[in-house]
């Protein structure tokens, strides 16, 4: 009987060796294609000062963050806290460190995040983030939004899914409409609205838009611009562009400007292979919920399983830094939300639940007196970069070969004939093959 219940907290993910040799492989993989893009890696600490984190965190954010409290310390004293996103630990690390980089900086972060969110189907409070940003030094050109996202389509090729949507747009154009419709001022309650388009309801939309607006005339104008403009940026590009020729709509026109100049860039950046399977839209809904963006905004979706939510999402950046400096870095990113993608794929299947064996060869000696062989053979066989375990357990040989199966993919017998000879078998235990052992 347990002394305790040894369950991991709600919330938190926790997986056996074969499935964790899964998530690492996509772990690995995602962060050998980001390398491959240029983006240079770094770790920011876990714990930062809670003033950084909350210097401009915006909406639930600043509710979920777990505060670090010292043995005796009241939570309300709390100065430190758990990071709950890569970027805006970037946006300190860029100040401490900005006359030691070259810029523009492309940079990854793979790594954990804590939120204290309830935890729900999907939701996590601690999950791992793999990230790419890129910060430059006073300006930072829109091909850079273009750069991000062809880099997290590219990674996202690498899950057990064919199509992807990436959807983009720009927060100046809907700011835009808000400035002409004399909104602005509700600019982030209109925003948490139209973030969740997809969430509700096409009438329990509606009215929560009306709601916020108060205006039944503004509202209806607000909503059909949204629902019209997602799809195709050739077919809506020319109505977006004519729209909104006074003054007051500068900045509106602005953002299409933007949002045309990355879209361009972006077809153009993708690679054959991506064409294939990447579907790119403009989509005035995308506006994401992080008060810091403050452009280019972007989710991407699986075409066959929307249900899945945002695969990976990020945005444009142009003042965040500014919280911590006076100098000016804009910067621009994105993030795949690897444990809570990993969880979808497992509930869907899309994870294969066959043995995933970590260990590339197994040694069984099959007495104490084979053990000293069975070590320089393990170490020999590293050498040439295999994943070696030796059995150092009193068993019996079957016993033995039943742990190997377990947990490798080939097996080596090391008996005294084989000592004496200095020549193994290597025995292939997914096949059933065996083959003589090359060393």
């Amino acid at each position: 009987m347990k002394k305790f219940n040894t369950a991991p907290i709600s919330g938190m993910q926790e997986l056996l060796p074969s499935m964790q040799a899964r998530f690492n492989d996509y772990k690995t993989a995602v962060y050998e294609t980001y390398l491959a893009h240029g983006y240079l890696d770094i770790e920011t600490p876990t714990i930062e000062r809670a003033e950084i984190l909350l210097a401009k965190a915006g909406g639930e954010t600043e509710k979920q963050i777990y505060k670090v409290v010292k043995t005796a310390e009241l939570a309300s004293e709390a100065d430190q806290a758990l990071r709950f996103d890569h970027t805006v630990p970037l946006a300190r690390y860029v100040v401490e460190h900005a006359n030691d980089l070259c810029f523009p900086f492309k940079v990854t972060q793979i790594g954990r995040n804590f939120r204290g969110e309830r935890p729900q189907k999907g939701r996590f409070r601690e999950f791992y983030q793999c990230d790419v940003d890129v910060i430059g030094w006073q300006t930072l050109p829109l091909a850079y939004d273009a750069d991000v996202i062809a880099t997290l389509a590219d990674a996202l090729k690498v899950l057990p899914i064919d199509k992807f949507q990436i959807r983009v747009s720009n927060r100046k154009i809907l700011a835009g409409v808000l400035t002409a419709l004399g909104l602005i001022a509700k600019q982030n309650e209109i925003f948490g609205v139209v973030d969740h388009i997809d969430k509700m309801s096409q009438h329990d939309w509606s009215e929560a838009l009306r709601e916020v607006v108060a205006n039944d005339e503004k509202a209806e104008k607000l909503e059909k611009f949204v629902r019209e403009n997602r799809g195709e940026w050739r077919e809506i590009s020319s109505r977006m562009t004519i729209a909104g020729t006074s003054d007051e709509w500068a900045l509106y026109r602005e953002g299409v400007s933007e949002l045309g100049e990355v879209l361009d860039i972006l077809d153009a950046a993708l690679s054959p292979e991506l064409r294939g399977r990447v579907e790119v839209i403009a989509d005035m809904s995308i506006v994401r919920g992080l008060d810091y963006y403050t452009g280019t905004v972007f989710e991407t979706v699986a075409t066959d399983y929307r249900e899945f939510g945002s695969l990976c999402s990020g945005g444009r950046y142009d003042s965040l830094a500014s919280n911590y400096t006076e100098q000016s870095l804009p910067g621009v990113g994105g993030s795949i939300g690897l444990t809570r993608l990993f969880s979808v794929l497992k509930n869907y299947n899309l994870v294969s639940e066959n043995i995933t064996r970590p260990v590339d060869v197994c040694i069984v000696p099959v007495s104490d007196q084979e053990i000293m062989a069975s070590l320089q053979l393990a170490e020999r066989l590293r050498q040439k970069s295999k994943k070696v375990d030796v059995i150092l357990t009193d068993k019996k040989l079957g016993d033995k070969m039943k742990y190997a199966a377990k947990v490798a993919k080939a097996a080596v017998v090391v008996g005294e004939n084989e000592v004496a000879a200095g020549s193994y078998n290597i025995k292939n235990l997914e096949s059933g093959e065996t083959k003589l052992l090359e060393i």
